[in-house]
Order: structure tokens, then sequence, then C-alpha cells
């Protein structure tokens, strides 16, 4: 499975960044960070939000976007209607960066508009370098996490002030989330196993998910049809990378989308 391998290999990257950056050190530097944006707040609304991804390249496309530019990208979205923005750092399978992170947070300091940082997060660490970076909010993946793990990881995030997205894919994983404090919950249209795509999971998935949770339909979403149909479906966001950074002008498609 496709998601054990990004993790495994992700490992040996997390104990280098542990040694040159430690814990101890990164939390000094947090203390006095001014508040994290509220990113549940900035979804929800009337209409549906755009939760809007900086994201060079995927284990299933590769490259997507080959003139990629993180600032210009994320610049155009902050300037086009997005109501929060999904930047993926995971460097291997992604070619992402957490500078990517930083460099938007500081790009975008005269703008109001939430950073979640998009990765394969297990670990502790990773959740108080996210804070480190700028996030605002971060991804937690109920598959690639046991419950307690998971429960342990949104705490910390909340303690530290962020908000995280829970990722679900099926009814177990749901089961599971709801039984914890996450407010936030995406539903992955992605099989992470076989990365066949069904946009009927946020149909089946949604009806289950009590409406005092932020609900976010992920993956898939391309066209116009798409979002008429998902907003039938009372879900408060999409989160959308492919079609946007694959677009040759981001703010012609995000209106074509919305």
């Amino acid at each position: 499975m496709i998601l054990d391998q990004i993790i495994k290999d992700s490992r040996l990257e997390l104990e280098d960044k542990k040694n040159k950056l430690p814990l101890e050190k990164i939390k000094e530097k947090i203390a006095d960070l001014p508040h994290a944006r509220d990113f549940g707040l900035a979804l929800r609304g009337e209409s549906i939000k755009l939760i809007a991804e900086v994201k060079k390249a995927s284990p299933s496309r590769g490259i997507i976007c080959p003139d990629f530019n993180h600032l210009k990208i994320a610049e155009a979205y902050a300037n086009n209607g997005a109501a929060a923005i999904s930047v993926l750092t995971e460097t291997r399978y992604f070619q992402g960066s957490l500078h990517y992170l930083r460099d938007i947070k500081e790009k975008l300091i005269n703008h109001t508009i939430p950073l979640m940082r998009k990765d394969f997060i297990y670990d502790t660490y990773q959740v108080y370098e996210s804070r480190y970076f700028g996030a605002d909010c971060l991804l937690l993946i109920a598959a690639a996490l046991t419950t307690e793990k998971l429960y342990e990881l949104i705490e910390l995030t909340h303690k530290l002030g962020m908000e995280c997205l829970v990722e679900i894919h099926n009814k177990k994983e749901l089961d599971t989330v709801l039984d914890s404090n996450a407010g936030i919950i995406g539903i992955n249209n992605r099989d992470l196993s076989t990365f066949t795509v069904d946009l009927n999971t946020t149909q089946y998935l949604r009806t289950l998910i009590p409406r005092d949770r932020v609900i976010v339909s992920e993956s898939g979403i391309k066209t116009h049809n798409d979002i008429e149909l998902i907003k039938n479906w009372q879900v408060d966001a999409v989160l959308i990378g492919e079609a946007l950074v694959s677009a040759s002008d981001i703010a012609i498609k995000i209106k074509e989308l919305f």
C-alpha cells in the first residue's frame, strides 16, 4: 500500500530532522508565536468554501505543475476567493517542502487566510514542527494512525493552538474519528490503497456525520458540476489541488468551478 511505503520512507528523514533541529529548540521558538488563524471558522458559512492546494506532484500523476512557483500559486488563491490554503510538504512523493509553508505564511502576512500543512503526520515532533513553520491547521490521516495515536495527535494539535483536518475514507475510520475531539472531518474520495476516486464516497459518509462538525470533500473534484453535486450534500468545503495547479490560469479556473 502506497500509504505504508510513504510513511516508511519518511521515518529516516524525520530522524535526520530531529537531529538537526531538536524538539526542545522548536518548543522554545514557538512559545512566542502569534495565535494560529481559525481554520474551521474560515470554512463555515452559507456558501461552499474552497481549500486550494499548493501541490507540485503526486505518486499517481508525477509532475502536475512543471512551472511550479509556490508563492505565485498561493497569491492567486488568496486573491481569488479561497477560504484556506493547503500546502503539501511531503518531499519525496509530492515534491513538497516545509519551506513552502513558511514562505507562503510570510508572503500572505497581510491576508487573514489560514494555512494547512498537508503531509503524512504520525509523530508528535511533526505537530510541533508544523506550528514552527507556520501552520494554522494540519492534516491527520485516520488510515495511517492507530486510534490511540490519532487521539494523541489531535489533542496535542489543539494544545498548540492549531486545528486538524482528520481525513477518513470509510465508515470504520469515521466511527473512530467521531469519538474524538476532531472538529473538521475530511472525506477523501480517493481510496489510498487503490487510488481510485469516487465522489459518492462523500455522499454516503456525509449522512453519518453530525452537523456540528465541519465537513470537507477531498480528491477528484474537477468541474463546476462536481461542485454543484457536492453542494447538494451539505458539505462545508472542498479541497482542490490538481485541477487548479494544472490550469493555465488559476483565477479563471476558480471562477469556472464556482
